[in-house]
């Protein structure tokens, strides 16, 4: 996996040190064409060529400041060489950084209706450079290549604008479908939790007819519900993103991950799969239970699909108190955002220690597409559901050279 991280890295490095490159050698004929002239305004046409090929160097950080500032000088000197009524030519690398730019910029720049408006002056820009050209033919003619060319240009930019577009739909609707199941289920241990409440309440009233020193446990126990309740019911808010009559999940049991992973093994490679010491069904909040079930399933499934060479899977569900200062494979979660460091209880409480999921699977290299979760919305779903319960998932390769899902969830104080 690292390997293909490299590959992929010089690739990119590779590609943007040949666009550079042609651009130098368009300015280098700029150059020779200069070199023959005796008027002066052609020497424009390098500065030009050379603020463009800085701009494209710069796009990546500064892609508006760069864009303009090309666009600006461009207008500028052709306005230069109209006004003194000396004949000019098109600079190429003027050229060919203004389409480098136009396609990066219908691409990248929020919100595309600034994309497009870039887009439309760089096709004036463009145009009027043809404009420095004395002869009325000759300009009409290397107007209308130029027009061919900025179209070809901004038909690229605007495919790879719907592609992102696309994928980013894609993305919030598995985090939208997933917020809603985890508010289905939230929804059912909310009503769990009132439903003790008016238990308990009732019995208390009748006790407290006969044995008056026993509601006060009575009273605890309510007041305990009742937190829980409300710790619920705010996550439940906090996710909430539409109503829906689908039917709802109950919550899982430790047996229940077993089940799951002695069917997996049955099927596929082996899975060893412990539970540490002190988890029990009890320990953790029902809601955790689930979403620990889920992310379980999804990273075993993966495995299936992904890498279907796997030799075996390495599966733990531990108790942490935080002080091995592991803090996951050390890559970026799921959502593309970098792991949080400390973390805190939903309910505002300090957290004492974590709970951890950890799934690794060796013996086959995984795809590539889910080095940062990019090839498939399974993960992405399940990390907008660990994180809005207080924690955090991560995967990605390990130094042993292993492919590890994580997730964590913070335990509050007792």
């Amino acid at each position: 996996m690292g390997e293909t991280h490299r590959v992929v890295y010089w690739i990119k490095r590779l590609s943007e040190i040949a666009l550079v490159g042609w651009l130098v050698l368009l300015l280098l004929i700029d150059l020779v064409a200069a070199a023959e002239s005796d008027q002066w305004t052609v020497w424009l046409n390098l500065l030009c060529g050379a603020t463009g090929i800085v701009a494209v160097m710069l796009r990546h950080s500064r892609r508006i400041a760069t864009f303009t500032t090309l666009l600006a000088l461009s207008f500028t000197c052709t306005l230069i060489i109209g006004l003194t009524d000396n004949n000019g030519t098109p600079s190429l690398a003027e050229i060919g950084s203004l389409l480098i730019l136009t396609i990066g910029g219908l691409r990248q720049i929020e919100p595309i209706r600034r994309a497009a408006l870039f887009s439309v002056t760089s096709m004036i820009v463009l145009e009027a450079t043809a404009g420095r050209l004395n002869s009325t033919n000759t300009s009409l003619a290397v107007g209308f290549l130029l027009f061919i060319g900025w179209s070809t240009a901004a038909g690229i930019g605007a495919y790879l604008r719907f592609q992102l577009e696309r994928r980013k739909e894609a993305v919030n609707s598995v985090r939208r479908a997933e917020r809603l199941e985890l508010a289905r289920e939230l929804h059912d241990l909310v009503a769990h939790h009132i439903t003790g409440i008016v238990v308990q309440a009732q019995a208390a009233k009748v006790v407290a007819e006969q044995k008056p020193e026993t509601v006060v446990p009575s009273l605890e126990a309510i007041a305990t519900a009742g937190t829980d309740a409300l710790t619920s019911m705010r996550r439940l808010v906090s996710v909430l993103r539409a109503e829906d009559e689908a039917a709802r999940s109950p919550g899982t049991r430790l047996v229940d991950m077993r089940t799951m992973v002695e069917r997996f093994s049955a099927g596929g490679p082996t899975v060893a799969f412990d539970i540490g010491p002190g988890i029990t069904d009890d320990t953790l909040p029902p809601e955790v239970m689930t979403t620990l079930h889920r992310v379980l399933q999804e990273s075993l499934t993966n495995v299936r699909r992904h890498a279907p060479g796997t030799g075996w899977v390495e599966a733990d569900l531990k108790l942490s108190d935080g002080s091995d200062g592991q803090a996951g494979p050390g890559r970026r979660g799921a959502g593309g955002r970098a792991g949080s460091g400390g973390r805190q209880d939903p309910r505002g409480r300090a957290a004492t220690g974590t709970v951890r999921l950890r799934v690794r699977n060796y013996g086959s290299a995984s795809d590539a597409r889910f080095a940062h979760l990019g090839g498939g919305f399974g993960l992405v779903g399940m990390a907008e559901r660990v994180e809005a319960l207080g924690g955090r998932l991560t995967a990605g390769p390990t130094p042993g050279g292993a492919w590890e899902v994580l997730a964590e969830f913070p335990l509050p104080e007792v």
